[in-house]
């Protein structure tokens, strides 16, 4: 199963080298990933070392905590677009959202989704710091904020993705926009199970092959994609060959 166009391949440690960016770029191109997301300061090393790539350039901003001003948010967001970033995310504010500031936490990405315009925005709800009700409320800030994808985690807090949470998210959204698991993925089966679950994109640092997957998919959307791959592709056979009768 080809799963290569749900992976973004993330490196966001504080200690990232020159040299890890240029590994984890040659693999995101070799793999046929969908993305690399780097910190914004390798922007411009990324998009560079992707030029004959089809792998876009994420970058977070306001990365891990989210408590930075809006501001100074969008600044880093539009200088990272004119570095050549093709997707900005950002770290929703969770003081705010404990808080119940539920306007500033609107504004915030708001403010930032209007600043960069049709780029795609993904926000980081990181579910470990929240309830099922505010992971519910968090969604629906981030559907009024015309935000384009949720993701679950930084990596930096408590824990990663959970099935649970994808779940709830999935059924809030209601396919309005997508959601990115993100967190303790780090093989086929894992990345499998989160598709099933409804996520749209997977962020991992680890190296995820399509391949066997020691369980049986049924409803994953790759099988759905894979299915829908054949069928065309026999279709085309079939015409080509009345052509030639």
């Amino acid at each position: 199963m080809d799963i290569s166009s749900y992976i973004d391949f993330t490196l966001l440690k504080p200690t990232t080298t020159e040299r890890e960016i240029i590994d984890l770029c040659n693999a995101a191109h070799k793999n046929n990933y969908y993305s690399v997301c780097v910190s914004s300061s390798f922007v411009p090393l990324a998009k560079q070392l992707l030029l004959d790539s089809d792998a876009k350039v994420c970058t977070a901003i306001g990365f891990p905590l989210g408590s930075m001003s809006t501001q100074s948010k969008i600044y880093e967001a539009e200088k990272a677009i004119e570095d050549g970033a093709d997707e900005i995310e950002m770290v929703l504010n969770l003081g705010y959202m404990k808080s119940r500031n539920y306007v500033s936490v609107l504004k915030d990405i708001s403010d930032v989704k209007r600043a960069i315009g049709k780029t795609p925005l993904k926000v980081i709800v990181e579910i470990s710091e929240l309830n099922k009700n505010e992971i519910i409320k968090a969604c629906e800030i981030c559907l009024d904020a015309k935000a384009d994808i949720i993701k679950t985690s930084t990596g930096f807090s408590k824990s990663g993705a959970t099935l649970t949470a994808v779940k709830i998210i999935k059924k809030t959204l209601r396919d309005r926009a997508k959601i990115e698991a993100s967190g303790g993925i780090d093989d086929l089966d894992i990345a499998l199970k989160y598709i099933d679950a409804g996520a749209d994109r997977i962020d991992t640092s680890s190296i995820i092959k399509s391949g066997y997957s020691s369980r049986q998919i049924r409803n994953t959307k790759v099988y759905k994609d894979y299915i829908e791959t054949v069928l065309n592709s026999n279709n085309n056979q079939s015409i080509s060959t009345n052509k030639q009768v």
